[in-house]
C-alpha cells in the first residue's frame, strides 16, 4: 500500500511512501482511512522526519523508488479525515508547506526527527586529561557522555566552538550519534481504584457514611462478603464506598484516597488480589480553567432583535447547508446570547461547535458564558495554556468526549468531528491574523473550513472590517443587525475633548489628564461608579532620550526607540525582548543625561493614582496579565465593583461586560491614525467604538470622553456618532482610488537578511522581476515598491517590501508561484 505523506519541514508538496507489511494486511482494519490522520517517521535525504498520512491507495507503478516509511507514531488518528482537504486548501491558498501547515494545528512537541547528538567515543579518556582546559560543554560530555540534540546543533555551527569539537572527534574522543527525538508531551494517567460491582452490593446495605467504628464496620464487612477482613481493609472499603457517593463515580484516584487513608496502599493490594477492589491506571485531563468562572444563567427571554437573528439563523442550522452570516450588532445587544442559542441548536442535531476570538482575553469573557450552558462539553484551546494543558484539550476534542472549542486563532484547526457552527466573535480584530512563520487569517479561513463541513459561520462585531461588509453588501454573506441595546439601554453620550484647546498649562493642571476628564472622574468616584481609561501603549513612555545630542535610546537589535517600563527599571524594547537597565548612558555621547519623552500607560496609572489617591486603580495590560489567573482575579474584582478606575490597553476595550462602569475616558485618540497604514482610520474608528462600548451597561446610562488633536478627522466624528454605515461609505470612496481592499487584493513580498546591501540589492531585483513578468503575461497587476518596510530592522534582519495589487485573484496566486520557483537565483547571501 501507498500513502500520500506531508512531512513536517518546507516542501510544498507531499510525498509517496509505502507501508511495511505487517501493515498492510488485508482484513485487519488497516486499510484506507486507519492510516489517515496518523503520524509517521520516514526517511528524508538523509534524516528521519515526522510525517503525516493524508491519503492511502493502492501499490502501483512509479517510475522512482518508494521508500518505506520507519515507523507509525501514533495507534490512532491524531486529525479526522475530513480535515485534509482543509489543509490542502490552506497550504495552496498561503503558498507554505502542507507538513508545516498540519505541525502548527496540532499541539506543541508532537514532531520528532532525527537529530545529532555529541556521544563521548573510544578515546574519551583523553579528554580527562585536558579536562581544565575544556569549556562548558566538555565538561557537560565528560559528567554525562551525552549533549543534547539542541545543543549539539548550537556548538557545531559557532566557528570556533565547532572546529574544537571536530578536532576531538577525527580523534575519536567524541563520536556524533543520530537518534530520534521523542514527544516532549506526553498523555497522562493516573492510578485509580473502585469496588468490584459483586463486593459493592453486598456491603451497600451496611454502609453508613456516619460510621465511626471500624472494629463493627470490619465484622459486618466480613459477614457480607464470606471472608474475614482485616481492620485496615475494611477502612479502605469504607473510604471507597464514600467518595465514589461524593464524587458520584465508581473510579476514585488513588491520591484522593491516601488523603483521606494515608496507610491505605498496603490494605489496598491485599484488596485487589482478593478480587475485591479493582486498580486501573486512566487517562486523565489537567484542568485548564484556573480559578473559578463566573456564572451566567440563562435568561429566560429574548429581545425582540435576538429572536429576530436567530429566527434566520436557526433553520440554516438545521438544513445543514453552508451559510455565512454577518452578525453586526451594537456593543450590549446581545449577540453572546444570539452564539449560545445558535450552539444549543447545533448540539442538538448532533454536530460540534467553534468559537473563536481573537485574544486570550476575550476567550477568558466567552468561556465563562459557555462553561455555565454547557459545562464539560467545553474545551478551551489558546496560548494562554500550559502545553500538557493544550495537549489534554486537543484529544478532548478529538475524542469527542467535549463538543465545543472555544479559543484564539490557533483553535481554527480544533479537531472537532463534525462543526455544524463556527462562530468568529469581534470578527474585525487584526488579532486574527498571524504575521510570523506560517502566515493566515483566523477569519477568512473559519469561513473556508465552514465552506468544508456544510457548517453555519456567523462573523460577529459592532464594528465589522470594511472588507466583511463590503461582502454582506454584495450578497457574499447575510447581513444580520441589531441596532439596539438589552432592555433598549441608550448608548453612551460621547463627548470630544480638543487637545490642541485644552492644554491645561494652568497652574496645578498639566498633566496627561485634561481638565474636563478630570472632573468627570472626581464627580464619577463621588458617585461610586466606576471608570475606564484606555491608552493603547505600553509602558511608562514611548522613549528616553538625551538632553545633550537628541538621540533616543535604541534597541541593540531593531530600529525602534526602547520603552521606559518604570515599575520594573528597564528599558525594553516590544518587538524582540531585548532590554536593559533606565539607569543607561546614551550610545551616542555617553550622556547620562537622559528624560522621558511621551507617555504610556503606566504614567497615566501613576497621574490618575496621584490625582485620586483614595481611588482604587488597577491596570490591565500585556504585562499585568502574563498570569491567566492573576487576569482572572482582576476582571472578577472589575465586575464586583471592588476597582474604581481600570485603566488598560486594548485588552479592556473588546467583550468585557461591568456593569458598573459609567465613564469611559480615551486618554489618546490619534495614537493609530499616524501608522502607515491604509486601515489607521477604520482601526481607529473600531477600538474607539468598542471601548465606548463598556459604557452605560448596567442600570445608570454611560458617558465617554475622547481626548484627541483631530477632533475633526471622520473616524472620531463618525465614532462619536455610533455612524458606522457612514465610516464604511468614507472609506470605500477614498480606498477607490489608488485601489485598496475591498477594491482590490494585496500580496506583501517582504525581505529580509543581516546585510542591508544585499536585502535592498534583492528587493530592487525582485521588483524587477515582478513588473516584467506583470507586463509579459497582460496582467493588471500592479507593483508598488521596493521601500523600506515600516519596520525596517527586527532582531538583526533588514527588512524591505513590495506590495502587489490586483483584483484577479488567480492572477495574483500565479505570479507568487511564478517568484517562488525563481526566487533561488534572486536571493543572495542569508537573505530569504
Amino acid at each position: 500500500m501507498h500513502i500520500e505523506v506531508a512531512v513536517a519541514a518546507p516542501l510544498r508538496g507531499s510525498l509517496t511512501y509505502s507501508c511495511p507489511a505487517e501493515d498492510e494486511t488485508p482484513g485487519s482494519g488497516k486499510d484506507g482511512s486507519f492510516f489517515i490522520g496518523r503520524r509517521v517517521l520516514v526517511p528524508l535525504g538523509r534524516r528521519k522526519v515526522t510525517g503525516y498520512v493524508l491519503s492511502t491507495g493502492l501499490e502501483e507503478e512509479k517510475d522512482f523508488v518508494v521508500k518505506r516509511i520507519t515507523k507509525f507514531l501514533d495507534e490512532k488518528p491524531l486529525f479526522h479525515a475530513n480535515m485534509v482537504p482543509f489543509f490542502k486548501w490552506v497550504a495552496e491558498y498561503y503558498h507554505y508547506p502542507p507538513g508545516l501547515v498540519i505541525k502548527a494545528a496540532l499541539p506543541a512537541g508532537l514532531a520528532p526527527k532525527s537529530v545529532k547528538q555529541l556521544v563521548a567515543g573510544k578515546n574519551v579518556a583523553e579528554l580527562r586529561t585536558i579536562s581544565q582546559q575544556l569549556e562548558s560543554w566538555g565538561r557537560e560530555l565528560l559528567d554525562n557522555g551525552v549533549i543534547s540534540g539542541a545543543e549539539t546543533k548550537k556548538l557545531l555551527k559557532d566557528t570556533v566552538t565547532g572546529r574544537e569539537i571536530r578536532k576531538h572527534i577525527r580523534k575519536k574522543r567524541i563520536l556524533v550519534r543520530e537518534t530520534v527525538e521523542t514527544d516532549s508531551i506526553r498523555e497522562k494517567y493516573e492510578t485509580c481504584c473502585k469496588i468490584d460491582s459483586a463486593a459493592r452490593d453486598k456491603i451497600e446495605q451496611v454502609f453508613s457514611e456516619e460510621e465511626t467504628d471500624f472494629g463493627s464496620l470490619q465484622k459486618q464487612y466480613s459477614v457480607a462478603l464470606g471472608i474475614t477482613l482485616k481492620l485496615s481493609e475494611s477502612k479502605v472499603l469504607f473510604y471507597l464506598q464514600k467518595l465514589c457517593k461524593q464524587s458520584n463515580h465508581t473510579m476514585v484516584p488513588f491520591r484522593d484516597l491516601k488523603k483521606h487513608y494515608p496507610s491505605a496502599a498496603r490494605p489496598l493490594k491485599s484488596l485487589v488480589g482478593n478480587g475485591i477492589v479493582i486498580k486501573a491506571d486512566l487517562r486523565v485531563y489537567r484542568n485548564p480553567f484556573g480559578e473559578q468562572l463566573s456564572f451566567f444563567p440563562r435568561p429566560g427571554e429574548l429581545t425582540s432583535e435576538q429572536s429576530r437573528v436567530l429566527e434566520q439563523l436557526l433553520p440554516s442550522i438545521r438544513s445543514k447547508k453552508f451559510t455565512p452570516f454577518l452578525l453586526h450588532g451594537v456593543t450590549g445587544c446581545g449577540k453572546t446570547e444570539v452564539y449560545l442559542r445558535a450552539a444549543e441548536e447545533t448540539l442538538a442535531m448532533g454536530r460540534d461547535v467553534l468559537v473563536l476570538v481573537p485574544e486570550i482575553a476575550l476567550a477568558t469573557q466567552l468561556e465563562a458564558h459557555f462553561v455555565s450552558r454547557f459545562g464539560d462539553q467545553v474545551v478551551l484551546q489558546h496560548s494562554g495554556l500550559t502545553k500538557a494543558e493544550r495537549f489534554d484539550q486537543y484529544h478532548k476534542a478529538l475524542s469527542g468526549k467535549a463538543r465545543i472549542v472555544v479559543g484564539a486563532r490557533s483553535a481554527l484547526f480544533a479537531p472537532l468531528p463534525d462543526p455544524g457552527l463556527i462562530v468568529v466573535d469581534e470578527e474585525h480584530d487584526t488579532g486574527f491574523k498571524q504575521d510570523d512563520s506560517f502566515r493566515y487569517h483566523g477569519r477568512d479561513m473559519a469561513v473556508v473550513r465552514a465552506r468544508n463541513h456544510d457548517a453555519v459561520v456567523i462573523l460577529g462585531s459592532a464594528t465589522p472590517s470594511i472588507t466583511s461588509y463590503a461582502n454582506s453588501v454584495s450578497g457574499k454573506y447575510t447581513l444580520l443587525s441589531m441596532k439596539k441595546r438589552v432592555a433598549d439601554k441608550p448608548l453612551p453620550e460621547v463627548t470630544i475633548v480638543d487637545l490642541n484647546r485644552d492644554t491645561g498649562k494652568k497652574k496645578g493642571k498639566k498633566g496627561i489628564i485634561r481638565s474636563e476628564l478630570r472632573a468627570r472622574l472626581k464627580q464619577n468616584l463621588q458617585m461610586k461608579n466606576q471608570s475606564i481609561l484606555l491608552l493603547n501603549r505600553r509602558g511608562f513612555s514611548t522613549s528616553l532620550i538625551c538632553r545633550d545630542c537628541g538621540t533616543p535610546v535604541q534597541c541593540s537589535h531593531c530600529n525602534v526607540s526602547l520603552t521606559l517600563h518604570k515599575n520594573r527599571d528597564h528599558l525594553l524594547c516590544h518587538y524582540c525582548g531585548f532590554s536593559l537597565s533606565a539607569k543607561t548612558v546614551c550610545f551616542e555621547c555617553r550622556s547620562m543625561d537622559l528624560v522621558p519623552a511621551g507617555f504610556g500607560i503606566e504614567r497615566v496609572e501613576e497621574e490618575v493614582r496621584g490625582l485620586f489617591p483614595e481611588a482604587v486603580v488597577a491596570r490591565i495590560d500585556s504585562d499585568t496579565t502574563a498570569d491567566r489567573r492573576q487576569f482572572l482575579r482582576l476582571l472578577r474584582k472589575m465586575q464586583d465593583g471592588d476597582i474604581d478606575i481600570l485603566i488598560g490597553t486594548q485588552m479592556v476595550a473588546k467583550g468585557h461586560h461591568f456593569p458598573g462602569v459609567t465613564l469611559v475616558g480615551i486618554v489618546w485618540a490619534d495614537g493609530g491614525l499616524s501608522m502607515p497604514d491604509f486601515r489607521a482610520a477604520e482601526k481607529t474608528f473600531q477600538l474607539i467604538t468598542q471601548v465606548t462600548g463598556r459604557a452605560g451597561r448596567g442600570k445608570k446610562s454611560g458617558e465617554v470622553i475622547i481626548q484627541t488633536m483631530r477632533p475633526d478627522h471622520y473616524a472620531i466624528l463618525y465614532a462619536q456618532q455610533h455612524q458606522y454605515e457612514l465610516l464604511y461609505q468614507q472609506e470605500m470612496q477614498l480606498r477607490r482610488s489608488p485601489a485598496f481592499p475591498p477594491h482590490v487584493r494585496l500580496v506583501a513580498v517582504r525581505i529580509e537578511g543581516r546585510v542591508e546591501q544585499e536585502v535592498q540589492k534583492t528587493a530592487i531585483m525582485t521588483g524587477r522581476f515582478l513588473r516584467a513578468g506583470a507586463e509579459k503575461h497582460n496582467t493588471g497587476l500592479v507593483v508598488l515598491g521596493p521601500a523600506p518596510a515600516p519596520l525596517d530592522k527586527i532582531k538583526d534582519r533588514y527588512r524591505w517590501q513590495l506590495l502587489l495589487k490586483g483584483k484577479n485573484s488567480d492572477e495574483l496566486h500565479d505570479m507568487v508561484v511564478h517568484l517562488d520557483k525563481e526566487k533561488a537565483d534572486l536571493l543572495s547571501g542569508d537573505v530569504g
